[in-house]
């Protein structure tokens, strides 16, 4: 009985403690369910009373164990094997059938372990009650005293994340997101200039009109003469009392100030900035001064939540998986995202990659010179095909993985 007892609460405290949401959501339409979601309500009480009531039927377990095997053996002819006998055999059927199988079985089942002895878990969370705030309020009192602060590493983190976040794929990824957020820098999230809509600063008001409805975008960088010679950023909710006005309208007035940041500054401290200026863009400049391309609030929060796509957007395939060994990728994604979709470590190409961020970067890098289509560029077990070239820049690449790392 009191090793019933002692499998007992052993398995309550595995199986009210594994409860995932989906099991709380579960419970919440059940209504015989009130007892299990009131004793995990307050997990401190909940924990303080198994553990007590565990304690206790151990200790009873051992004492009646021991006076048992004392009144039926006589080890006083050989008291190393009483010892053994008393300790390890005891010790050992206790953890046994009293702490790891009962483990196993409620980790496995913990909803229906939790609801079936919610009752009797209830009325002991009742009797021992005195004795659980005690016991609290005494370890809170403890734990102030002797806090220490914990420092976690990122790989910590991350191991974390692996383990705890098995079947909940969105908020696995916002916690990964999270982790890496503070060591990402703003070249590896921002939009190239290759790829910004910009207008000069000479741009007819009816010709900027036609880049405004036909982009879609709320914000345009505008440049004189030289995308890297920026003169600031239009609004275009700034545009529209302006709406039906003539050609030569003086548009260039509306310009806002535009924010230049390093290729190298944090995106969190850029998010901080954004927030503390109200402002939602800024241009990105390499260490010579020139412009490198823009980044927008929008792509910050995205490296936390994902992809975040609006009425405005049109979806952008950026790779096309043909089986498990070959793909077609636009040659602008980066080798950081190209790395998680194939599934390779994201330091493979630390090595030959130079300063290249892109599979473009990648295989201009290790070639040397512009590519022509369908040349093939080796790198490690991946074979690059150039699919697409346009005005000197690769526009899209056929890959091929080996299974052969040196292949």
């Amino acid at each position: 009985m009191l090793l019933f007892l002692s499998a007992l609460f052993s398995g309550s405290e595995v199986a009210y403690f594994s409860l995932t949401p989906s099991d709380f959501k579960a419970l919440e339409g059940k209504s015989k369910s009130s007892k299990t979601l009131k004793n995990i309500s307050h997990p401190e009480v909940l924990l303080a009373t198994l553990l007590v009531a565990n304690n206790l039927v151990n200790v009873a377990i051992v004492i009646l164990s021991t006076f048992i095997t004392l009144s039926v053996f006589d080890f006083s002819q050989a008291p190393l094997l009483g010892f053994i006998f008393q300790t390890v055999i005891i010790t050992f059927i206790l953890l046994l059938f009293g702490e790891i199988l009962p483990k196993i079985l409620a980790s496995n089942r913990s909803l229906p372990f939790a609801e079936r002895f919610a009752p009797f878990i209830s009325v002991l969370i009742s009797f021992f009650k005195p004795l659980t705030r005690l016991l609290i309020r005494s370890s809170v009192v403890i734990s102030r005293r002797m806090a220490v602060p914990q420092k976690i590493s990122m790989d910590e983190l991350s191991d974390a994340i692996e383990l705890t976040a098995d079947g909940l794929a969105e908020e696995r990824q916002i916690l990964e997101g999270i982790v890496s957020f503070t060591n990402t820098i703003v070249s590896e999230i921002m939009k190239p200039r290759l790829d910004v809509v910009a207008l000069d600063f000479n741009t007819s008001y009816g010709k900027l009109k036609e880049v405004v409805i036909e982009s879609g975008y709320s914000r345009i960088p505008i440049f004189n003469e030289s995308f890297d010679d920026i003169k600031g950023i239009l609004y275009v909710k700034d545009l529209i009392p302006h709406v039906d006005k003539d050609d030569d309208f003086h548009w260039q007035a509306l310009i806002r100030p535009p924010y230049f940041v390093p290729e190298s500054k944090r995106i969190n401290d850029l998010l901080a900035e954004f927030q503390h200026k109200h402002i939602h863009m800024a241009i990105v400049v390499d260490e010579y001064g020139g412009t490198s391309g823009i980044v927008t609030l929008e792509d910050i929060l995205e490296e936390i939540v994902g992809e975040i796509a609006d009425e405005s957007d049109e979806e952008e395939k950026l790779y096309t998986k043909i089986d498990d060994h070959n793909y077609v990728f636009e040659a602008k994604v980066m080798l950081n995202d190209f790395c998680k979709i194939v599934g390779c470590d994201d330091d493979i190409f630390d090595d030959i990659r130079g300063e290249a961020e892109t599979i473009a970067g990648l295989i201009l890098e290790n070639t040397g010179q512009i590519p022509k289509p369908n040349e093939v560029v080796k790198c490690k077990q991946f074979t690059f095909t150039v699919d697409a070239v346009d005005n000197r820049r690769i526009k899209r690449v056929k890959v091929n993985i080996s299974s052969d790392e040196n292949n």
